[in-house]
């Protein structure tokens, strides 16, 4: 097992990516704090890869942007297993807007979830890994990571952001075997992006199979999305590599959308 007893919290883990990697994660020996803004369904997922991998899992309520709730989850955590190894910083949401009609509330939001939450956690964990020396901090970006499409302003920003946070937490953490990689998906059919079809269609006044066919996957080689199951491979293979040789780096997860 890859991961045989490390201790790994993954954030936005109730649901979607982040379920998927926490189950993989139990499959491979991990203990997985499941961290979401969502108590109860953050202790369903918990129960439920406890009922497949025994004591594998525990639920812990954390709204990533207070800084607060972050440090007491982590401490929850470290209490209960004696440590944190692997940080999967995934929670996130999308909201989309043309840029001159974007709420700044709704700017905010989106740079608080995704780019604070990124730091919060890191922060929280990283005397942690220090102590240890040794941990693997994983941010879940995105294709948008690289590029760029229309109405999505708030959501570049951010994934692009934590690609330079990634850098920043590598150089940091070298002395002391810490690890930080990015992993930039496609789009990948969760809730997530179910919910982007028809808000895509209304504000570019195309059909939602068009949003599907044209904007989603027409840069893809096979035209299919990207399963999150693909995903939660590759943070398997963040969260294992043994050595600092992969640090400071990002994989595309997209069927081809993007290459580099």
């Amino acid at each position: 097992m890859r991961l045989k007893d490390k201790i790994c919290i993954v954030t936005g883990a109730a649901s979607g990516i982040g379920r998927a990697i926490a189950q993989r994660y139990a499959a491979e020996g991990a203990r997985v704090a499941i961290a979401d803004l969502k108590a109860d369904a953050a202790k369903a997922t918990a129960d439920d890869i406890n009922a497949k991998h025994k004591n594998a899992a525990m639920a812990v309520a954390m709204d990533v942007t207070d800084e607060a709730q972050v440090n007491a989850g982590v401490e929850a955590v470290v209490k209960h297993w004696g440590g944190v190894d692997v940080l999967v910083s995934n929670a996130g949401v999308q909201i989309v807007h043309k840029t001159e009609e974007f709420p700044f509330t709704d700017w905010k939001k989106m740079l608080a979830i995704h780019l604070d939450g990124a730091f919060l956690t890191s922060k929280a964990v990283l005397p942690h890994m220090y102590a240890k020396k040794s941990g693997s901090i994983i941010f879940m970006g995105s294709v948008h990571s690289k590029m760029a499409s229309p109405l999505k302003s708030a959501y570049v920003t951010a994934k692009h952001g934590l690609m330079g946070l990634s850098r920043v937490l590598s150089k940091e953490g070298a002395a002391y075997g810490v690890r930080t990689n990015v992993i930039c998906p496609g789009f990948v059919l969760t809730p997530l992006v179910e919910k982007q079809i028809p808000e895509q269609a209304r504000n570019l006044g195309i059909s939602e199979e068009e949003v599907v066919k044209k904007i989603m996957l027409g840069g893809t080689v096979d035209g299919e999305f990207t399963t999150m199951e693909d995903v939660a491979e590759v943070a398997l293979l963040f969260a294992a590599f043994p050595t600092n040789a992969l640090t400071g780096q990002s994989l595309i997860v997209s069927h081809g959308w993007f290459m580099e």
